[in-house]
């Protein structure tokens, strides 16, 4: 059974740094750091940031309904101006 442990956020900043600026393998800084590959392309491929939280979905939903809304209006309107012409 592998053993799960969190890495520090400097510590997987600093391994993101190198591989993306300073051009060093994943392969090779993940041996260095005792971190996988698997681990390292995950990080790259969620980006530094990583996945949203619920707040941020949340967010994200909530000016989605209002732009749908924003959009539906505006489309009301256009079609009516066009009616009237």
């Amino acid at each position: 059974m592998t053993k799960k442990y969190r890495i520090a956020e400097e510590v997987k900043q600093q391994i993101l740094h190198r591989v993306k600026d300073e051009g060093v393998p994943v392969a090779k800084a993940a041996e260095e750091h005792g971190v996988s590959v698997k681990v390292i392309y995950n990080w790259l491929a969620k980006g530094v940031e990583g996945a949203p939280t619920l707040g941020e979905l949340a967010r994200v939903k909530r000016e989605n309904r209002e732009l749908l809304a924003l959009v539906g209006e505006l489309t009301l309107r256009l079609s009516a101006t066009q009616k009237k012409n």
